[in-house]
Parts: C-alpha cells; structure tokens; sequence
C-alpha cells in the first residue's frame, strides 16, 4: 500500500480539449495531486469499438474486452503526450515506478483474461475500473477528472442517468472506502464527494 495514493481517472472525452489535457497529465506528472495511478478512459479509441459492435453485432464480453485495449492504447498516448508519465500493465510495475517517484498510467490488458467481480459488460467503463483498482491498492482517493462539471445537487444515484458515469459506478462505490471526487473544468474544480463505506454525500 502506498501512502495517500490516489487514483486518477482521466477521461476520454479531454481528447477533444488538447490544450487541458495537456495540462492535466503535465500537473498530474508534476506531482500536484501526490502519489498516484492515471487511468485513461478509452476515448476515441472506445468509441470505435462502440461503432463496431453496433454495425457487426458481435457480443459485449468482445467488446469489453476491445474496449480494455482501447484503454492501453490511451496510454500510451498519454505518455506520448507527458513523457514523463510511464506505462504499467501490473501492481509490480506500477509500485517500482512510484517507488522511483514517478507517474504510472494503467494498462488494464490483464483484465482481459476477465475477474469474477468486473462485469463484461458496457455498464462498466473506466470509470467503474478506476474505483476497482483503487480499491485493489488501497488508494484513499478516487478521482475521476472529467469533461464537464458534476451539476449542482446531483449525487450519485444522479451521475449515471446524467451519464457523468457508467451504470455499475454505484455498485463499485459502495464498496470502496476512501474519497470519491469528479473534478470538471469549472473554476471550483472538484465537484463531488463521496465515501463508500459509509453511503455518499454531494459537495457543496
């Protein structure tokens, strides 16, 4: 366990922001949120699978596991884009690069042999497997940085029909006992937290 991990979803959908993606993987490679694991969302890449699947009908356990790809493909553009940020695809790796002091981002290809407590389904995305994997490493905070800001009251029962989240993002909540928080690209930054262990509570 590595004191005060957090781990950082970072979405997608920033793709579309260069200039804050940017931003965001250099702070996060700067240590701005200290010691953490990066999880990329799949992106583009994601989306292809989507449209592939749509078109030639083939099964969402396939697809889930395209879409874990898809999310080792964002790493590496992540790292591409911040070289200071290092792919691992293991709790190994991941522990001898923050060891080293330095940045992991996630690789989930070993999910792809499938864990009886991840749903190959589309109700899990990286959001869902950023809280599995902070609760694997024991991270005190999950922190999904998003696209768009947590609208003002909304908790998280609120966040999947809003689609801010997935559909299974709640079950994995709720047994995950450190911090959850959804940071936007508004001015107060971070929008929501929560607690698993002990129900959820909106920001202020």
């Amino acid at each position: 366990m590595i004191a005060n991990l957090t781990v950082v979803k970072v979405g997608g959908s920033l793709v579309s922001e260069a200039a804050r993606l940017r931003a965001v993987l250099a702070d996060l490679a700067a240590g701005d949120d200290g010691p953490c694991v990066v999880v990329p969302g799949g992106g583009p890449f994601a989306d292809a699978v989507r449209a592939s699947q749509a078109t030639l009908g083939f099964d969402d356990a396939l697809a889930h596991r395209l879409a874990l790809d898809a999310m080792g493909r964002m790493a590496e553009v992540f790292c591409a884009l911040e070289p200071r940020l290092r792919i691992a695809a293991s709790w190994d790796a991941g522990s001898a690069i923050l060891a080293q002091g330095g940045i992991p981002v996630w690789d989930p290809v070993d999910l792809k042999q499938g864990h009886p407590g991840i749903p190959e389904t589309w109700a899990v995305t990286s959001d869902s497997l950023a809280l599995w994997l902070a609760t694997q490493w024991r991270a005190r905070r999950c922190l999904l940085v998003k696209s768009i800001d947590r609208p003002a009251g909304a908790g998280l029962p609120d966040l999947a029909h809003l689609g801010l989240v997935d559909a299974a993002f709640a079950d994995f909540a709720g047994r995950y006992p450190g911090t959850i928080e959804i940071r936007g690209p508004g001015a107060a930054g971070t929008s929501f937290a929560g607690t698993g262990a002990a129900g959820t509570r909106a920001a202020a």
